[in-house]
């Protein structure tokens, strides 16, 4: 595809079909997403109705994507490999190689002459007058049909199908140019009764298409820069994997690990698949997941995903999700998806690229025609022809509307592959550009706010022991607990390495606690319930306060008394705060809905600085609230990670899902955080306006060539100022048009969100 006209001929071309239910083409990506009924129609037989219109279909295949077939089971795809496209990059860098010493010529003698006429140089000598008389014609036949081809083609296609892209114009432009100036060369005399013959435009086709050929491959290649981010996540799959088999370690390819595999991982080896430690230690590099800089401790328990670096340890894990169930895969999944989705601003670039093709050919023709009957009557036949042509040629050249079908999809490219490098992943365009006119989030608190797992926050000692041995004596004690809160006193155990010690006569008291007696003394760890069954006296006043805010009391005791109070609770990530104050820098209301109690939820909003709590409420709740917002005009988005809030998720203006929560989250949410960050949901809506931003600019620039390019080549400022536009200079902003639209987008990879 060579302009956003080509997007839209395919479209109308397809849906006409029948069987087709919808089909969606982006010029930026070069892919269509096609829904079709299976039993009328096929993508070859969809391809066949859009060959003769210079295009076809090509569903990504191993061979086709430069992979072998084990390579290919685990890829997601591109609608091309890299190879394919670096070596029709490389054919159009051969042409334009080819056609600048021909432009070079060109603007030699075209220069000669315009200065010649202001007297500054000496006029060319009759030799070499003769010499360009005959070398120009040879020039420009190369020019045409060679590097010109896919120009020409356009134009035959126009006349054989009616169909017009932006080739249409440039081939019509350069043959007509062409055609006048060869039968001028070839009838010199015939016609020097009724036309200046001397006036010839052999190098406005060569020029124009050396330009546009140029422009052309500087713009196919940023194309290929502002899918980098796809290219990178691509590289970070491991291609194999050290399994254990038959107690024996073999090395195979990833699309044939099976859940369950144990897989060893040695230092500096890529993670092929997710899963869970079963023995060994590490840290392993997450960032081009999370974007986290700071490797991450890994043991027995912990999750490992697919594409990340292991550093320093050895260890083997469980393969739990392999192929494109990994992270990694979805991923990539979902930047490409949100890569080719169209964002509901570039519907007025569609509908605008629709028309523009014809209009132009239309004002074009209106033009030479207006020099032609109204310019013969004040500056004569032959010179109203000369400024007719170059009026003619000079519109349907500057006329592109490349610029215009670039102009959102390039941004949209961009701004998700620098999300995804962030660890913020887009699901789709309409997302993104929703989510930068949010004006209310909503957030849960557990897992979004605060941690989601219990954590110890707080002792008081009441005996002779050190702090490190009353931990050592509840975690030994706690360790064969199930509960939940027996973990959190565990893990600080562990992340203290305090060792613990035996335990004899373990006993759990079923809703209570536990026992267990250490180095001859009865211990007992347990909440309120426990201590009052055991008759010890206990001030509970000492902690009323922290159990208001949501904490939760473990009391540890021995039969004559109460030595220790540890409190457990959710702790408040460490980048809530921070994040809730920049949502306010952005004007930005914060409300959080949870199911937990009015008080821990009113201490924990203090906390963070929330604006507005709604407490225990339910799934449906959630829900309703958001309908409430919405009802009041409210663009909001709801941040959460659990089951329970997917229906929220799903009813908001953009739902935004911690990676760290549920599946079923992550599907309902338009946005995902990678690590459950809440900061990034603050870069994430930066991503959104400065993305916008860009897309803007360029349809500011998309525009402003035409909208001056136009008149100004229709010859409409000739009688007042005597300007017209040349097709030379018309080629040139042509092409500057879509490098400049592409590189305001790739300038979106410099910013700092």
């Amino acid at each position: 595809m060579h302009c956003a006209s080509c997007a839209n001929i395919i479209e109308k071309t397809l849906k006409k079909m029948d069987g087709v239910h919808s089909v969606e083409v982006n010029y930026g990506t070069e892919r269509a997403k096609l829904s079709f009924d299976e039993e009328k129609t096929n993508h070859h037989h969809l391809s066949k109705q859009i060959e003769p219109l210079g295009y076809s279909l090509v569903a990504p295949t191993a061979e086709s994507m430069g992979m072998s077939e084990n390579e290919h089971a685990g890829h997601l795809g591109l609608n091309q490999s890299k190879q394919e496209k670096m070596v029709e990059l490389k054919s159009m860098r051969n042409k334009v190689i080819s056609v600048i010493p021909i432009a070079i010529i060109s603007v030699f003698i075209m220069s000669w002459d315009i200065l010649a006429q202001f007297s500054l140089i000496t006029e060319m000598s009759v030799f070499w007058v003769e010499f360009f008389h005959h070398l120009l014609p040879i020039l420009a036949t190369y020019t045409l049909f060679v590097v010109g081809k896919p120009y020409l083609l356009g134009f035959y296609r126009f006349l054989r199908y009616g169909k017009a892209n932006m080739d249409t114009l440039i081939g019509i432009g350069t043959s007509v140019a062409f055609l006048y100036s060869f039968a001028v060369t070839a009838f010199e005399e015939s016609l020097r009764p009724f036309i200046n013959v001397e006036a010839t435009y052999y190098d406005v086709t060569i020029i124009v298409i050396a330009f546009i050929a140029f422009g052309k491959y500087l713009e196919a290649r940023s194309k290929i820069k502002t899918g980098d981010a796809i290219e990178k996540l691509l590289n970070l799959q491991a291609k194999t994997a050290l399994v254990m088999r038959d107690n024996k370690e073999i090395e195979i390819p990833i699309s044939q690990v099976a859940h369950g595999d144990l897989i060893i991982v040695k230092p500096a080896g890529k993670i092929p698949v997710d899963g869970v430690l079963v023995s060994g230690s590490s840290y392993v590099d997450e960032s081009m997941v999370t974007g986290e800089p700071m490797p991450v401790s890994k043991k027995e328990g912990d999750g490992v995903v697919s594409g990340t670096l292991n550093t320093n340890g050895s260890f083997v894990f469980k393969a739990t999700k392999v192929g494109s169930e990994t992270m990694l895969a979805r991923i990539i999944q979902m930047v490409e998806d949100a890569q080719g989705s169209k964002a509901p601003i570039q519907a007025l670039a569609d509908k605008i690229s629709s028309i523009f093709v014809p209009v132009v050919l239309v004002i074009s023709a209106l033009s030479l025609l207006s020099w032609l009957i109204i310019g013969t009557q004040y500056i004569g036949f032959s010179q109203a022809l000369s400024l007719g042509l170059v009026s003619f040629v000079g519109i349907l050249v500057i006329a592109c509307p490349c610029a215009l079908g670039l102009a959102t999809p390039t941004a949209i490219i961009v701004g998700v592959g620098k999300g995804a490098g962030e660890g913020i992943l887009i699901k789709d365009a309409r997302t993104l550009e929703k989510l930068g006119k949010v004006n209310v989030v909503v957030v849960d608190k557990t897992g979004t706010l605060t941690n989601g797992k219990p954590e110890l926050v707080s002792i008081q000692n009441f005996s002779d022991k050190t702090e490190d041995e009353l931990i050592s004596l509840l975690a030994s004690l706690e360790k064969n607990s199930e509960h939940p809160i027996a973990h959190a006193v565990v893990s600080r155990a562990s992340e203290k390495g305090i060792n613990l010690v035996s335990v004899e006569g373990f006993e759990a008291i079923k809703g209570k606690g536990v026992s267990g007696i250490i180095q001859g003394v009865k211990y007992y760890a347990g909440n309120i319930k426990l201590i009052q069954e055991l008759s010890l006296s206990f001030d509970t006043e000492l902690f009323e306060k922290e159990t208001s805010e949501g904490k939760t009391p473990i009391v540890v005791a021995v039969t004559e008394k109460v030595i220790g109070v540890v409190m457990v609770a959710d702790s408040i990530k460490s980048e809530a705060v921070e994040a809730v104050k920049n949502l306010h820098k952005l004007n930005i209301k914060v409300v959080m809905l949870t199911g937990d109690d009015k008080n821990t939820a009113k201490f924990i909003a203090e906390q963070v600085g929330i604006d507005d709590i709604v407490a225990e409420v339910l799934p449906e709740d959630k829900l309703n609230k958001i309908k409430e917002l919405q009802l009041q005009g409210k663009i909001v988005a709801m941040a959460g990670d659990g089951v329970n809030d997917a229906p929220a998720l799903a009813q908001a203006d953009v739902g935004i899902a911690m990676a760290t929560g549920t599946d079923v989250a992550i599907e309902s949410a338009g946005i995902t955080l990678l690590n459950g960050d809440i900061s990034k949901l603050v870069k994430a809506i930066n991503l959104s306006k400065m993305t916008m931003r860009g897309i803007k600019q360029n349809l500011f620039w998309a525009f402003i060539y035409n909208i001056v390019g136009i008149p100004l080549a229709a010859g409409l400022f000739y009688p007042i100022f005597g300007w017209l536009l040349n097709p030379v200079f018309a080629g040139f902003a042509m092409a500057m048009s879509s490098v400049s639209v592409v590189g305001n987008s790739l300038r979106l990879k410099t910013k700092k969100l």
